[in-house]
């Protein structure tokens, strides 16, 4: 038999069977929407999660107190000195060093005559602003002073500028942050959410003034942001280096961006593939409805059967003829089910346009490729099955 003609020959009995092959192409349009939505989810999810912790650049090891064995998740104390501005300007004195970050956070009320609003208050350095590649909109950001004497300067996120200077320009007011005045210097541009953090409703002061303000002797966190062109693991090295010489003992966690980036991909990679298994599962479990269609089928269909076997058809032939009509049906489901998703996609995107893809064209091939699987599994005992019945018998059934 010719190729065509085969294809022929599935084609008619796809359709003769007109109602079995709709359900049964239902059964594998829904299945592929499932493991191509599923699939789809944990791609959105883990390029969001990325792109958050990539916006703010990559170049960058995070200095912590105390050491921890589990990249931060679960510390585990030993000697803990801590970490101190001379901390800060001592590594910002190490070469390849591009800017160095101290970072205390904590929350305030931040006032302006009648208005207010209880917000976060990140203390920084001058050149937090680089170093997280944010934008100033108007003004200019915390000047570089002396880091222990400090002027009184604050930087006010986009929202929280908004609300306290509905009518005005902020830059140039004072505000009062806790118990203390701060003269308004600038204005951040929109940033966004980072991690549940409004960081549009922040306001940015010095590390001395905000260790002062939340009553804390140390640091949270040192941020040391190296060059392009420097190897991570040599500027590790060097910070750790640093720090170990200054404490006497290694006290400190460092967390490099490319390490979290890594472990978080690896977590997010794990997840992808967790949904793509449920929805593989319940593709696998629709496997048996198909199944039992095309058994009903062949049941049916064994004059059929019987008479291509009297003429002399081979078994192999049979079994392709009949694998093929198991992966058209296969096919057709997966295409419908794409376009479902495609329909849907469009008509959500008009919407929430922000909203990220419901499939991908990697989430969408493993779909459809394991839409097929399914159909040549599925179809492939009852093809067997038919293969092998005798044509004397096979022709009984009329």
């Amino acid at each position: 038999m010719k190729l065509l003609d085969g294809l022929n020959w599935v084609q008619r009995s796809v359709i003769a069977q007109r109602n079995r092959s709709l359900l049964t192409i239902g059964g594998f349009a829904i299945g592929i929407c499932a493991v191509t939505l599923l699939a789809a989810v944990g791609d959105s999810l883990r390029q969001f999660v990325l792109d958050e912790f990539t916006q703010f650049g990559s170049n960058i090891i995070a200095a912590t107190p105390g050491k921890s064995d589990t990249l931060g998740i679960t510390s585990i104390l030993r000697t803990n000195r801590a970490l101190t501005l001379e901390d800060s300007e001592a590594l910002a004195r190490l070469p390849g060093v591009e800017a160095v970050v101290p970072i205390v956070a904590g929350t305030a009320l931040v006032k302006q005559q009648s208005l207010s609003r209880a917000t976060d208050i990140m203390g920084v350095g001058a050149f937090a602003n680089q170093a997280w590649k944010m934008q100033v909109a108007s003004g200019q950001f915390l000047p570089d002073d002396d880091l222990a004497r400090p002027r009184n300067f604050a930087v006010l996120g986009s929202k929280l500028a908004a609300a306290l200077f509905p009518d005005s320009s902020a830059v140039g007011a004072t505000v009062r942050i806790g118990s203390r005045r701060f003269r308004v210097v600038g204005v951040m541009a929109p940033k966004g959410q980072f991690v549940g953090m409004d960081l549009d409703e922040m306001a940015y002061i010095p590390a001395a003034l905000a260790l002062q303000l939340f009553n804390r002797d140390s640091l949270m966190e040192v941020d040391v942001v190296y060059r392009d062109g420097q190897s991570a693991e040599a500027m590790r090295e060097r910070v750790k280096q640093r720090l170990i010489a200054r404490h006497g003992s290694e006290d400190f966690t460092l967390i490099s961006q490319d390490q979290m980036l890594s472990s978080l991909d690896n977590i997010l990679r794990v997840v992808r593939l967790a949904g793509m298994a449920i929805g593989a599962i319940s593709l696998l479990v629709g496997s048996v409805g198909i199944y039992t269609i095309l058994t009903i089928n062949l049941s049916e269909r064994r004059a059929e059967v019987g008479l291509l076997r009297a003429l002399g058809i081979h078994q192999t032939l049979l079994v392709k003829l009949f694998l093929g009509e198991a992966l058209l049906m296969a096919l057709i489901g997966g295409i419908i089910g794409l376009l479902v998703l495609a329909a849907a996609q469009a008509a959500l995107w008009l919407a929430l346009p922000q909203l990220p893809a419901l499939f991908t064209f990697t989430s969408s091939s493993l779909g459809l490729g394991v839409s097929l699987l399914v159909g040549l599994i599925a179809g492939a005992l009852p093809a067997l099955h038919a293969a092998k019945l005798p044509p004397i018998e096979a022709l009984r059934a009329e």
